[in-house]
């Protein structure tokens, strides 16, 4: 059995929803956020930015829904990120569209979406079905019984309790809650799908594959955290757990340690706002250290600073170039150039003469590599791959595409 979703309802009408709206779903335990926009007219490059902002900087998957009535519409937002999309059915003319989308992308990608109960009908949830579609979104949700209908149903809620959301699950059809009190802190997310799990619902939250009477603990009962960023692997503080702490880490989410100065659990972020959402936690061969990889919101230090570790010694001259992510760092420095224009700069140039322009740089450095390949001088070539990829990743951040998505296109070709 697959474990019941738990996902965010945004809508786009509000201007001021951003990408960290989104990834802060994902910090405090969504699965996944329903994402309408019905706005008119639609605002379609920035629902695409959007979009391309949050697969950049998080795993969130999303579920679009809007007035799709072209294959191209579909094929811009399932190109943009980690995404399905909600398609309505209310009219017979989008069936046509669903079928063909659904045969270029399969049914998982494809959610019917219905206004309310009161239209789901068997001959509706059979055509759906039919048509290709993977799950269907209902909002407005009121009349029962959802049991009636084979097709995967994630119905939307206004107002989601334990005891509705265990009701909701009973049924085998319902595979996911959908509601906006994620959003706005009515509900969390991490702790209901913990209530969920204490009723026999399997949800996706934190369990430990080891009890923490298997740790070696201090001689006060406690121990030691090693706390990292996750994704630069920077170390970001040492701090301490006894079973409390470790068990409210477990159950929030939130790095949870024991003061010893106060005596007391210390929730990483309560005062300062700055939370530590877990990625992963790890125990080593000793099992008496924990490292704990995390999402820093602000600086890890009481005193500002992102790293506790922040006062040299002693040290030796050494490479402290990454491989692993000097990439990350000059499109990091590309893309500010692009925001924040910069007197004299040759990617303000660059991206000031346009994209043909660009691409004749592209054009011209990879002709350079040909030409440098062909003599012995190997340095040569390096320059020029050198030359080459820098001016490839400012056509990168021209077309708004990231080395996350490069990548990712990369690993699944292997």
């Amino acid at each position: 059995m697959s474990n019941k979703e738990i996902l965010g309802y945004i809508r786009l009408e509000n201007k001021d929803i951003d990408a960290n709206d989104i990834i802060q779903l994902e910090n405090i335990g969504a699965d996944g956020v329903f994402l309408a926009d019905d706005s008119m007219p639609l605002d379609e490059e920035r629902l695409i930015k959007l979009i391309k902002a949050v697969n950049e900087k998080s795993d969130m998957p999303l579920i679009v829904k809007r007035h799709y009535q072209r294959l191209e519409d579909v094929k811009k937002i399932l190109y943009a990120g980690d995404t399905r999309v909600a398609m309505d059915v209310m009219s017979a003319a989008d069936f046509r569209l669903m079928s063909e989308v659904s045969d270029r992308f399969g049914k998982e990608k494809i959610f019917a979406w219905i206004p309310s109960t009161q239209f789901l009908t068997n001959a509706l949830a059979s055509a759906v079905v039919e048509n290709g579609a993977g799950a269907c979104v209902i909002e407005n949700q009121g009349i029962e019984p959802f049991n009636a209908y084979s097709l995967p149903l994630f119905p939307v809620c206004s107002h989601i309790q334990p005891e509705t959301a265990a009701s909701l699950f009973a049924r085998e059809n319902v595979c996911g809650i959908i509601s906006s009190e994620f959003v706005s802190g009515q509900a969390d997310p991490m702790a209901l799908k913990y209530d969920l799990r204490h009723q026999g619902i399997q949800t996706n939250c934190f369990e430990s594959s080891l009890p923490f009477s298997e740790f070696k603990l201090n001689s006060d009962g406690l121990i030691p955290v090693i706390t990292q960023e996750y994704k630069t692997g920077k170390v970001l503080m040492l701090a301490y757990m006894n079973e409390e702490a470790f068990n409210e880490t477990i159950r929030s989410g939130r790095m949870t340690y024991w003061s010893r100065s106060r005596q007391e659990l210390w929730k990483k972020g309560d005062t300062s706002g700055h939370y530590q959402y877990v990625k992963s936690l790890d125990i080593d061969c000793d099992k008496d250290t924990l490292l704990a990889k995390v999402v820093q919101i602000g600086a890890a230090c009481h005193t500002g600073n992102e790293s506790c570790f922040y006062t040299n010694l002693v040290s030796k001259n050494y490479d402290t170039t990454n491989p692993m992510t000097i990439f990350d760092q000059v499109m990091e420095t590309i893309l500010h150039r692009r925001e924040n224009p910069k007197e004299g700069s040759y990617t303000n140039y660059l991206f000031d003469k346009g994209i043909d322009k660009i691409l004749k740089k592209v054009g011209e450095e990879a002709t350079e590599i040909v030409i440098a390949a062909k003599n012995p001088d190997s340095d040569e070539l390096k320059y020029e791959i050198c030359d080459f990829l820098y001016h490839m990743m400012v056509l990168m951040a021209e077309r708004d595409v990231s080395w996350k998505e490069i990548t990712k296109e990369l690993a699944s070709r292997h």
